[in-house]
């Protein structure tokens, strides 16, 4: 292709489908030649999943925004008095999806919340329970590694049994990616003491991968961290993907600034950082099959552009998300599927609507 010389090892790697170092990593987020970038993440994203893009017709359900962690960058935690804090009943919750079941295309759930002080993991899993029971044809995508940890240490239970309760008597299908932030102790200690470590989150997900729930994995970008514990906090997970193979897509999540307390004299990245952090998202995961360009955070036009530097999977339909517009996310709140279709046809791709395993549902030649 057209690399520098600076960059001609590394194009050599990618193309002989080698793995490529930290240094190389490190190298490559020093690199200025985007459109190369992106043409090396889209030359691996061929090599590995074809032309398929995949989404999901699914609604949000956020059962509470009080929260025990106060992280810095996060604009949606409150604690109970705070204005605008909420905290659904069982009967709420139900409302949410039987608004959301009007689109007859709906196929699941993505459950997340806040860390709440005084619910029990009783009260998280009968919500879960009444949800699946009365719509379980519904997949549900539910907690991130920070929840079930949550989970384990207020109930007793391991976090392996937390996880089987969720399982088999609320229908848990998957785990949520977030949570992972950076995978460093430093960024970690300064940022959001108050829940789960690098090395818990990473024990959740591997504790899920060996009794065959799949998780997903995401990394938050854009605050206070350098660029080599982006590249760090790419190794980590590849080498967890090493030893189970359970996560089923990344998701890079540029850090929204707006009503944080972290937010204060951090700019927004840029849509050149976002792409560049995409591919090389890519080329660093090489056992990932799927990156996600999250158009929530993204915005729909750089989500789109995104499926040309590396990604293939662009979420979803994602009825009724209220955690990333609290930080200003710009995106819509929902895009309908005839919209999704169109986004990913736009950019030369195949639509395949998936459920939250990335079982195909509907494929659109």
């Amino acid at each position: 292709m057209l690399a520098s010389k600076d960059f001609e090892d590394i194009e050599e790697k990618i193309l002989q489908g080698q793995r490529l170092s930290r240094e190389d990593g490190i190298r490559l987020f020093k690199c200025h030649d985007l459109a190369w970038l992106g043409a090396m993440a889209d030359h691996a994203r061929q090599k590995k999943c074809g032309d398929i893009v995949y989404y999901n017709v699914n609604c949000h359900v956020n059962l509470t925004n009080i929260c025990t962690s106060h992280c810095k960058f996060c604009a949606f935690g409150r604690d109970s008095n705070d204005t605008g804090a909420y905290e659904m009943t069982k009967q709420q919750a139900l409302a949410v999806v039987a608004g959301a079941m009007q689109d007859p295309n709906l196929a699941g759930l993505h459950v997340v919340s806040g860390l709440h002080p005084t619910w029990t993991f009783d009260h998280y899993l009968d919500i879960l329970k009444a949800i699946h029971n009365t719509y379980p044809e519904l997949y549900i995508k539910g907690f991130t590694g920070v929840e079930i940890t949550h989970f384990a240490k207020i109930s007793g239970l391991s976090v392996k049994d937390v996880l089987l309760r969720l399982r088999d008597e609320a229908g848990l299908q998957a785990i949520a990616g977030g949570g992972a932030e950076i995978l460093s102790d430093r960024i970690r200690n300064e940022l959001c003491p108050n829940k789960a470590t690098a090395t818990e989150w990473l024990q959740v997900a591997q504790t899920a991968h060996s009794l065959g729930i799949k998780s997903n994995a995401s990394m938050l970008y854009g605050h206070i961290e350098t660029l080599e514990e982006r590249v760090d906090h790419l190794i980590t997970l590849r080498e967890l993907q090493d030893k189970t193979g359970g996560f089923q897509t990344f998701i890079c999540f540029p850090f929204l600034p707006k009503n944080t307390e972290l937010g204060k004299g951090i700019k927004q990245t840029s849509m050149w950082d976002d792409l560049r952090t995409m591919a090389i998202s890519r080329l660093m995961l090489d056992n990932f099959k799927n990156i996600k360009a999250y158009w929530v955070m993204l915005t729909v036009p750089v989500a789109q552009v995104a499926l040309g530097f590396g990604a293939n999977d662009i979420d979803g339909t994602v009825h009724k998300e209220t955690i990333l517009h609290d930080a200003g996310a710009t995106s819509p709140t929902y895009l309908t599927e005839d919209n999704i279709i169109r986004i990913i046809r736009e950019a030369g791709r195949i639509p395949a609507a998936c459920d939250c395993n990335f079982n195909i549902l509907r494929k659109f030649n």
